[in-house]
């Protein structure tokens, strides 16, 4: 009995040990599901960022030039393309950094993806005419899309956007500066690869992780009229 005895003490010090030992383990996963976390949320924000700089460059774009920019001759050429755009399709694609003077690259590596109105990149625009016609949608929880700016039917009385910009974020599709397609970093969503060819219409939530931004046309009116480059 009193070996037995002797003994516990040796027994209980290798237990708090193991139980040390374990803790530490819980502990750097734990730190290690922080740190990734923390770093994601770092890329967000720089991304969000780059998307707010991005968004005032064009505003000031159109201040000074009585239009907004083509988008760029290639994910290689941040310069606007040359050719004015004669649909929809020619009107997206990569933002014109080049000619913004911003950095156009999300904190993924990606080059940020443009489309404007055709009718609001040729000078001057004709604001009691031209239709801003692009449109941001959400995917909701349950599945359905519902309109987050603009509506089913754009004209002169129910305008819809004259510009959306977009990072194609960490999952799905994207193009770095080389100008080579990325592989998709996770599984995607039809969404984020509907918005890779998307002309008019972008979509935002749930299983997409693209990061939209754009600008109202009464925002951008309203730069232009002050600084006396809208007819």
């Amino acid at each position: 009995m009193k070996r037995a005895q002797a003994m516990n003490p040796q027994g209980g010090a290798a237990l708090l040990l193991l139980v040390a030992v374990l803790g530490l383990g819980a502990a750097s996963l734990l730190m290690n599901a922080f740190s990734r976390n923390g770093a994601e949320t770092a890329r967000q924000q720089r991304t969000l960022t780059a998307l707010a700089q991005a968004r005032e460059a064009l505003i000031g774009f159109a201040a000074a030039n009585g239009r907004l920019p083509r988008p760029a001759g290639s994910a290689v050429d941040g310069r606007e393309r040359k050719d004015e755009c004669a649909s929809d399709a020619d009107c997206s694609g990569y933002l014109p950094w080049v000619a913004l003077g911003v950095a156009g690259l999300d904190a993924w590596g990606k080059v940020l993806r443009y489309s404007v109105t055709p009718e609001m990149s040729r000078a001057p625009i004709a604001s009691v005419s031209a239709v801003a016609n692009r449109v941001v949608l959400r995917r909701k929880a349950q599945g359905e899309l519902a309109y987050v700016a603009g509506q089913a039917q754009c004209d002169v009385s129910a305008q819809c956007l004259p510009v959306v910009i977009f990072s194609q974020g960490k999952e799905g599709d994207g193009t770095a500066p080389s100008g080579i397609k990325l592989a998709k970093s996770g599984r995607g969503s039809i969404d984020e690869a509907a918005n890779d060819v998307a002309t008019t219409s972008f979509v935002t939530g749930n299983t997409a992780d693209d990061m939209l931004a754009w600008i109202t046309l009464p925002a951008l009116y309203q730069r232009m009229r002050a600084a006396r480059t809208l007819p």
